[in-house]
């Protein structure tokens, strides 16, 4: 019995030597923190913002839970321009900060550094919480209508560039359907063309052959009677030489038979003899 008291006295002795000394390195810990943080303060009062959050980052590394140092850590970070960085700070402090006021300051500059990311939604959001703790701010006040306005103008740009695609987009389907249409008509011009020109084509040659068919043999041979013909007892040019010859001919025999009948009645001139 005596045996387990002394164990659980020794055990005892241990674990409050364990506690004691951890509440020493917590309370260290604590002190280094705190030293890192007024490094940080003096160079970020000097505009030295990039050794600033290094400083403010050793601070954090020995108290995580070290609100100052966070908050600070994002003012650093927002003084260099690196918004996006600020952000997880001040939200680390908005969480942990056990008075409405701090929370406030949090909320309102997780709000201006929304505001230069232009993420007007969420400086809107940060605004109205950083309200919520702290109603009395006028300057939140004045930059929560501020964030308002632009994410009101943001909606309506986003709304009107919607509604621009969107009749693009039909403008687009009309031309191509109108295209489409254009070619559809295009090509039954075309066909319709070609099958008149085939069949004027067809029409042209059956007319003709309508024509060939109701031509009346009549009418042919009446035009074939009206020609001119030689009169009955006119000669052709032939014949009138060739009568004219003959003619020629009976002539000379006449005046031959003629002359040798003078020739037969003349007296023979004689010489006279008295």
């Amino acid at each position: 019995m005596k045996k387990l008291k002394y164990t659980l006295i020794i055990f005892l002795l241990l674990f409050s030597t364990k506690e004691i000394v951890a509440q020493k390195d917590t309370i260290a810990l604590q002190r280094k923190a705190r030293t890192m943080l007024r490094q940080g303060n003096e160079l970020y009062q000097k505009q030295q913002f990039t050794d600033a959050s290094v400083a403010y980052q050793k601070a954090l590394g020995n108290n995580s839970n070290y609100d100052k140092a966070s908050y600070n850590l994002g003012n650093a970070f927002y003084q260099n321009k690196n918004f996006k960085e600020a952000i997880p700070q001040y939200e680390l402090t908005a969480k942990t900060a056990t008075d409405k006021f701090t929370k406030a300051e949090a909320f309102h500059n997780i709000g201006n550094a929304q505001m230069e990311a232009k993420n007007y939604q969420g400086a809107v959001d940060a605004y109205k919480s950083s309200l919520r703790n702290n109603p009395n701010d006028d300057e939140t006040r004045y930059n929560l209508a501020v964030a308002q306005k632009m994410l009101d103008k943001e909606n309506q740009q986003n709304k009107d560039d919607k509604n621009k695609d969107k009749k693009d987009d039909k403008d687009k389907e009309n031309k191509d359907k109108d295209d489409k249409n254009k070619d559809k008509n295009k090509d039954k011009k075309d066909g319709d063309d070609k099958d008149k020109k085939d069949e004027d084509k067809d029409k042209d040659g059956k007319g003709d052959k309508d024509k060939d068919k109701n031509k009346d043999p009549k009418k042919d041979d009446k035009k074939e009677q009206q020609k001119p013909k030689p009169k009955q007892g006119q000669m052709t040019p032939q014949q009138v030489k060739q009568l004219l010859e003959s003619l020629n001919n009976e002539e000379k025999k006449t005046q031959k038979k003629m002359n040798a009948k003078k020739a037969k009645g003349k007296k023979i001139k004689q010489e006279k003899d008295w």
